[in-house]
């Protein structure tokens, strides 16, 4: 297991894998490492089911740390190409939280789950000591809707091409410089710039976008291992092998000074945000355009060809395994006494 962050897939495979509980013929998608979600169906219907940690970091301001919190909690059941329609929550929160501090919080999951026409059904919130920021809980997202318009994670065939949605390194820009901003060297309007990427670490309207505008075979969100990361898993998952021309990626502005301060590979680094996703070539066209018309920077990045692994430039590469992005949160918090 690594120190930090999620499992690596030999941990996964050796003690995770061989033990799921009861074997079920209504699990037509069970867990898989580098998978986002897994699928029941029930009476005809497609149960997508997708669970996370919740994180909350008041220094963002719990509103903002809230729209962060809820999106990630909804991005996952997204990339299935269903619409998320119910989420469970469960806060265990630090003693010290305020009452109006969580007013603050849940008037946001309110907000943003009703603007996503999700309800949420269940949960179970308290305080408890040994509690401490940023980890305050967990929620299971849902998304129902027709088997047929599941979007597998395997499901990438020779033929199709590669879309991506903002660029890596948008976590970087987003989340660490609004967070450390005291601590860097960067000229005001370049940090300026990189704190709006804020606003762009949520996947869930670029997937339900592309999905619904063409004939999408996969989707990944670029979490741990950064886009690098997010390529090699969806090439696993579908057993092909993915080119990709890294002249051809998009990067949002202040990315790539945000992520040069922090000495931090870009490829790499944690993006929430960023969608990773194969497109049947007939329809890249119409995927691009509607991810257009929503604001939705995308690109047309590469190629699904037989094989596998994955090449970027011609040249091989291998899944980061470890995201650098935890040993700079680590480092940097203590330099600003973020607790």
């Amino acid at each position: 297991m690594t120190d930090l962050g999620k499992v690596d897939r030999d941990f996964f495979d050796q003690r995770i894998y061989p033990h799921l509980g009861a074997s079920r013929e209504d699990v037509t998608l069970g867990p898989q490492h580098g998978v986002d979600f897994g699928v029941v169906e029930v009476g005809g219907e497609a149960v997508v089911l997708a669970s996370d940690p919740l994180s909350l970091v008041p220094n963002l301001g719990f509103e903002k740390a809230a729209w962060f919190a809820v999106h990630v909690a909804l991005s996952d059941a997204a990339v299935s190409g269903i619409p998320p329609s119910h989420l469970a929550v469960t806060f265990t929160l630090p003693p010290e939280m305020t009452d109006d501090e969580f007013g603050t919080v849940w008037e946001t999951f309110d907000r943003e789950a009703t603007n996503l026409g999700v309800s949420i059904v269940t949960g179970h919130t308290a305080r408890y000591g040994g509690c401490q920021y940023p980890w305050v809980g967990g929620a299971t997202a849902l998304a129902v809707g027709d088997p047929d318009d599941v979007v597998r994670p395997d499901g990438a065939k020779p033929g199709d091409r590669v879309v991506v949605t903002k660029g890596p390194g948008v976590e970087v820009a987003g989340f660490l410089v609004t967070l450390f901003e005291e601590a860097i060297d960067l000229p005001e309007s370049t940090i300026e710039t990189a704190k709006e990427r804020f606003w762009d670490m949520s996947p869930v309207r670029d997937a339900l976008t592309a999905s619904a505008a063409g004939p999408v075979t996969a989707m990944h969100d670029a979490t741990e291992g950064g886009l690098q990361g997010a390529l090699v898993e969806l090439a696993r998952a579908g057993e092909v092998r993915l080119d990709v021309d890294s002249g051809a990626v998009p990067f949002l502005p202040g990315v790539r000074e945000s992520c040069e301060f922090f000495d931090i590979d870009p490829w790499t680094a944690t993006s929430e945000g960023t969608l990773l996703l194969t497109v049947d070539s007939s329809g890249v066209e119409d995927v691009l355009s509607a991810l257009d018309a929503e604001d939705i920077p995308a690109a047309e990045i590469g190629e699904v060809t037989d094989g596998d692994g994955v090449f970027i430039d011609g040249e091989a590469v291998e899944h980061p395994e470890v995201d650098p992005s935890w040993e700079v949160f680590e480092e940097y918090a203590e330099k600003v006494g973020l607790e």
